[in-house]
């Protein structure tokens, strides 16, 4: 007799159905809303259709869109995306009737900016301008919060006729819900202001008259912020009294929302542990739980693999667990997990570059990693009758998207890169303090070589001649960047080091320690310099939570108090040729993140420098000097007396295969930083190799 085994299904918790009374969810995942662009024109709701049904198809339960105005005041910038007419509901079944076709379910977000819209109209509970809105709101009169009230039931209704499964009722992040909950932006004196039950009022009706609309059948999720993260936020008293408010008043689940949008603590950033803002969720559900309400409550917040959603669920954190850009990542991401090719997920590494800073400066979205996102009816990449067969020389992410797009396709690609490894400038970016998950890029690109039938050769530094021998119909030139050189007397000097070799750990680097170049390259050495040898907060939870001031909400109102980073590693100084602000080109949402946490490590930043010669130490010793001037005249000369200086002053493309094979005849693409080195811009160099390799 054959004894039989029963494999146990990956994930348990996380694909598990989820019983909402009137409906089902199919399992635990919720696509949290992003803000693509899609919503702000007409033009783009086909786009929008393919963008969802292709993340229904790949099995997320309950998704929800980025953020629709119910009126103009609520508006994110002039003619934003709105909901309030049956016009627009109608416009809107296209997207429905495409998840539905899929087998997925959807919510359409209502999202009232208050304080926060770009544009003059904006309201608020109180005439207080935000940080990050150049226009000051109209304080609402009794009968304009009515009317705003009203507005919300109207989108409702109107989401329910378009054929949405439900709404989220935006209630966090500093948005308008928000904004009257807190006396920091609503000092008024009326039923609406003054003691918190008046102050959560506004939540409350809205919540109610919605399930009062809608009917009994209708997904309600209410979005509460449960750490505000700024000084003055709610308590954590008020926190749970709300959760439990918007239960009995109809809302069908909780979502958390984490910090305000003007609070000075990273939420999302690629530097923000996974899950760093789970126990908070856990806090409150286990509270709830304590006091007989069952409301099932998510979590969210850079939650980027199913084994972390696993873990997330089964240690009672949450009944749900939102993930948002990881399905910018890849709209795959459920079905990959239940058939346990997690291995195979091309994972959201939370560098904002495509997503959250396109939307920001007006924008579609996108994925740095997945240049298809958003872009699925125009970026199509289909298999191809006429079979070539390609060269792809270099192995960093522009020769990686681009050797693995061709094979995908049907082509036959052979991947030369001189390394041991593939990655390209990716192996120094991991290095990086906070940047540890740019190696899920390589696992993934590295699962895909396999998949696809590229042929990899590493260890090879190929010459034009002997690819002209092997007779291949095109070569694809990925061969990266060289850094520049910036000729600057005495540079010579044995202590004046590459970045590549401090960041490789080929050279030892003394205490005191000067930076030439303040771009994206400038501040990562200066993160790796000034961070203690394997003390990564990202990897470090509690380290994280005392470096930015984040504290238990049940302690602290708000949950914010003064930050305590570790004492830098080294006294760092970051120079810039440029006049102004150091950083300047650095991703817009994350920006301020890198220059804050540099700050707290006091590195010293100067800009307009003139390097004008490098020398030995001034005491003899072993060290090196630095002469420089400031700015067009040259002026307030000063030699900073140091162990080492770091050459970041840019790269220089490398080239040197394109005119000989262009000479021979052979067609010869050239992408990523071989083409363009003015920065490490892997957004660029991936989006340009997936769409050369789409169409050859």
């Amino acid at each position: 007799m054959t004894a039989t085994t029963t494999k146990t299904a990956p994930f348990p918790h996380l694909l598990a159905p989820l019983d909402l009374g009137f409906t089902t969810l199919k399992n635990r995942v919720l696509m949290g809303s992003m803000h693509t662009g899609l919503e702000d024109g007409r033009k783009h709701f086909p786009a929008m259709a393919t963008y969802f049904a292709e993340r229904a198809r790949g099995g997320v339960a309950l998704m929800v869109t980025g953020g629709f105005a119910p009126n103009i005041a609520g508006w994110t910038k002039p003619f934003a995306g709105m909901l309030a007419s049956s016009g627009a509901a109608r416009r809107h079944k296209q997207v429905t009737d495409a998840v539905h076709a899929e087998g997925g379910k959807i919510a359409l977000q209502i999202l009232h900016t208050g304080r926060y819209g770009y544009h003059p109209l904006c309201v608020a509970p109180s005439r207080i301008q935000s940080p990050i809105s150049p226009f000051t709101p109209f304080e609402l009169s009794a009968g304009g919060i009515e009317r705003q009230i009203r507005a919300f039931i109207r989108c409702a209704k109107l989401a329910r006729d378009a054929g949405y499964d439900g709404v989220e009722i935006m209630g966090s992040e500093g948005y308008f819900i928000n904004q009257f909950l807190v006396t920091h932006t609503n000092q008024r004196t009326d039923e609406w202001g003054g003691s918190y039950a008046n102050r959560m009022r506004l939540a409350i009706e809205i919540v109610r008259r919605t399930r009062e609309a809608v009917g009994q059948d209708f997904i309600i999720i209410y979005r509460l912020s449960i750490i505000d993260l700024i000084p003055g936020g709610s308590s954590w008293e008020e926190v749970v009294q709300l959760a439990k408010a918007v239960e009995a008043a109809g809302a069908t689940l909780i979502n958390s929302g984490i910090g305000w949008h003007e609070a000075r603590v990273p939420t999302i950033a690629t530097s923000v542990p996974r899950g760093a803002f789970t126990w908070v969720t856990k806090k409150l559900r286990t509270e709830l739980r304590a006091a007989g309400v069952n409301i099932p409550v998510i979590t969210s917040n850079r939650i980027n693999m199913p084994e972390v959603a696993e873990q997330v669920l089964a240690d009672g954190s949450a009944d749900m667990v939102s993930m948002a850009r990881p399905f910018l990542a890849d709209p795959e991401f459920v079905h990959k997990a239940a058939q346990g090719r997690s291995n195979e997920i091309n994972t959201c590494i939370a560098c904002n570059q495509a997503c959250l800073d396109h939307a920001f400066q007006a924008k579609l979205a996108s994925c740095l990693v997945n240049p298809r996102a958003v872009r699925e009816t125009e970026l199509i990449i289909s298999v191809t009758p006429a079979k070539k067969r390609f060269a792809v020389i270099g192995a960093g992410p522009a020769g990686l998207a681009a050797a693995t797009t061709l094979a995908g396709r049907g082509h036959s690609v052979d991947l030369y890169d001189s390394a041991d490894k593939i990655g390209g400038q990716f192996n120094l970016a991991k290095r990086i303090p906070g940047k540890e998950e740019f190696e899920e890029t390589l696992r993934y690109f590295g699962q895909h070589l396999t998949k696809t039938g590229v042929r990899l050769h590493l260890n090879t530094r190929v010459s034009a001649a002997e690819l002209l021998a092997q007779k291949f119909d095109e070569i694809i030139l990925a061969t990266g960047v060289t850094p520049r050189n910036p000729r600057i007397t005495g540079q010579e000097h044995p202590g004046v080091l590459s970045y590549i070799d401090v960041l490789l750990g080929n050279k030892t680097v003394g205490q005191r320690v000067a930076l030439i170049g303040a771009g994206g390259i400038g501040f990562d050495v200066a993160e790796f310099l000034v961070t203690p040898a394997g003390h990564s907060t990202a990897l470090d939870l509690p380290a994280w939570l005392a470096e930015w001031g984040v504290a238990d909400p049940g302690e602290v109102r708000g949950g914010v108090v003064r930050a305590a980073p570790e004492p830098a590693a080294r006294q760092v100084t970051l120079l810039q040729r440029k006049p102004g602000k150091l950083g300047g080109n650095l991703g817009k949402t994350t920006g301020w993140i890198h220059r804050a946490a540099l700050k707290m490590k006091n590195v010293e930043m100067l800009s307009g420098v003139n390097y004008e010669r490098i020398g030995a130490a001034s005491d003899g010793g072993a060290g090196v000097s630095l002469f420089i001037t400031f700015g067009e005249k040259r002026s307030n000369g000063t030699v900073l007396e140091l162990d080492n200086i770091v050459l970041c002053a840019g790269q220089e493309p490398l080239r040197e295969l394109v005119e000989p094979l262009r000479a021979a005849g052979v067609k010869t693409h050239l992408i990523g930083g071989a083409d363009e080195a003015t920065e490490l811009d892997a957004k660029r160099a991936i989006d340009q190799a997936t769409r050369v390799a789409a169409v050859l």
